[in-house]
């Protein structure tokens, strides 16, 4: 059984990568940023997750439009364009003549900051920008013997709170979701809203099976998933009836099969709930199905680099 669905083999090539941070080149034992980065300091920023396949940064146009709205919401201004962050993307790959197998964290703050405070008008620099590209893969347990979910206490908040549709630095809520669920013997936490209803895990988008039918939260309460909207494409492509709608945890106890997305994995089997078997406790028919729709469509979509 996968330990969660970000779950990944150690590769010793990762020792030797290459890390870009602001357009320069760092050995991994070197690259660091100031502690009166803003990042460090509060959260201050937003980030993306990145998959390369046949060399190409899947979906990166998804995943730049996020970031720039992230960035946007927060007033920071990144000081360069989306092509040449593309650039800087792409050159930190063929630093490290990487093509396959590889994940990229993006990670943007406001900068350093003067003084340990929160204000935005004492940072003193241009925003930090980091890309720490790794070989990681899921493992083959993870994507056909699936992952354990536990409902924790910890709600996905309203966005006059704390916008979940923000990607910040700021994830404390989830790393504590994902703390109970660990300390309850599950690999991730399944997160309700603030009416109860099933909103997201605590890193990845929650699906369920029923009837032949394929559920997901409203999204209401959940990170814009790039993984999750293409995967309500497919299922629209490929005539399978997908529903964006409320429904409770009685819901999920008697699904016939449940599944998860990310960026990492693409499309995991989720086979227990809080203790419950879902379906025959095994990958189902209709998840496998999607898992293999989401890799065509994944191929298709990596068959050159962006322009």
């Amino acid at each position: 059984m996968a330990k969660g669905t970000h779950d990944y083999s150690l590769d010793k090539r990762n020792a030797q990568i290459l890390i870009n941070i602001n357009g320069e080149f760092k050995k991994r034992s070197e690259a660091v940023v100031s502690v009166f980065d803003s990042g460090f300091m509060l959260g201050d920023g937003v980030w993306e997750g990145l998959r390369v396949h046949k060399g190409r940064i899947a979906f990166l146009d998804d995943h730049l439009k996020r970031l720039w709205q992230g960035a946007k919401a927060l007033d920071l201004d990144l000081g360069l364009s989306k092509q040449d962050l593309k650039d800087r993307l792409y050159d930190t790959l063929d630093a490290n003549e990487m093509e396959e197998g590889v994940h990229i964290r993006l990670m943007v703050t406001r900068g350093i900051r003067s003084t340990p405070y929160q204000d935005p008008r004492i940072v003193t620099s241009a925003p930090t920008i980091v890309i720490i590209p790794e070989y990681k893969q899921p493992l083959k347990a993870t994507l056909e013997k699936g992952i354990r979910l536990f409902t924790v206490h910890i709600r996905r908040g309203r966005a006059d709170v704390q916008d979940p549709k923000l990607n910040s630095h700021s994830k404390l809520n989830c790393i504590l979701a994902c703390i109970q669920a660990i300390k309850a013997g599950a690999d991730e936490g399944l997160m309700l809203d603030p009416q109860g209803f099933v909103a997201t895990c605590n890193s990845t988008h929650f699906f369920i099976v029923r009837n032949g039918e394929i559920w997901t939260s409203t999204g209401d309460y959940c990170l814009g998933g790039i993984t999750r909207g293409h995967i309500i494409r497919l299922c629209r492509k490929h005539e399978l009836p997908v529903f964006e709608k409320n429904f409770t945890l009685t819901q999920v106890y008697d699904a016939d099969e449940a599944f998860v997305t990310g960026t990492f994995a693409g499309v995991a089997p989720v086979v227990e709930v809080d203790g419950r078997i879902i379906g025959t406790g095994k990958r189902g028919e209709l998840t496998q199905k999607m898992q293999q729709h989401y890799l065509a469509y994944l191929d298709a979509s990596c068959s050159g680099r962006f322009a």
